[in-house]
């Protein structure tokens, strides 16, 4: 990977390496990807997850960055995490396109005309029993925001050279019901990138940067 990242070559790699559609369902939970998978930790079947969508927003700067989200500390599940724009597939959404704008324009006020979807990564199976499907979408540098205070308590951009740096990627481990569990964190600045939201990442650097 070059020293810089430009949006050029992200964009030129996005396009030949994202998914061009989200992984059927039946596909995904064959064998999900999710912290699960880092020490081979057998499931226990049969998987009935919740279908979720997020929006991993890539702010399209001279060097592109990653647009994050701080979970209000007061909400009963993940408080206080950073977090992507996201959330549970409702009945009344047509796709997982709309599912993630929806959420986006939702918890943040970033509108739709803002993005440009780049295409989806795999599924990703979260403790919590959520089956997370990500859409990577190209975010205009000129986007405003409306943070709803029920959900978010703030946002912050990374730059994608420092995320898609796989030094940046260490293993942490905590006891997750009686079990010690490993998975990705990326510290950056005093936050704390972890879990799904830091799978996601890997899984991002794993598609374009090591095919």
């Amino acid at each position: 990977m070059a020293s810089f990242l430009d949006a050029e070559h992200f964009l030129a790699l996005a396009a030949a390496r994202l998914r061009s559609r989200p992984p059927e369902i039946g596909e995904a939970l064959s064998n999900p990807r999710g912290d699960h998978s880092i020490d081979n930790v057998p499931l226990v079947g049969p998987l009935q997850p919740k279908i979720a969508a997020v929006l991993v927003p890539v702010v399209m700067r001279d060097e592109p960055t990653l647009l994050f989200t701080e979970r209000a500390a007061h909400l009963r599940e993940h408080s206080g995490q950073i977090a992507f724009p996201g959330g549970r597939v409702d009945d009344t959404d047509s796709s997982i396109l709309e599912a993630a704008y929806r959420e986006a324009e939702e918890e943040i006020g970033l509108n739709q005309a803002f993005i440009s979807p780049l295409g989806y990564l795999d599924a990703y199976l979260s403790t919590t029993n959520y089956l997370v499907m990500p859409v990577v979408g190209q975010v205009s540098p000129g986007y405003t925001l409306a943070l709803n205070p029920h959900e978010v308590a703030d946002t912050f951009e990374v730059p994608l050279q420092v995320l898609m740096d796989p030094h940046k990627h260490e293993l942490h481990a905590r006891e997750w019901k009686g079990r010690l569990r490993r998975y990705y964190a990326m510290p950056y600045e005093g936050r704390y990138i972890w879990g799904v939201t830091a799978g996601i990442i890997r899984n991002l650097y794993e598609r374009l940067y090591t095919s």
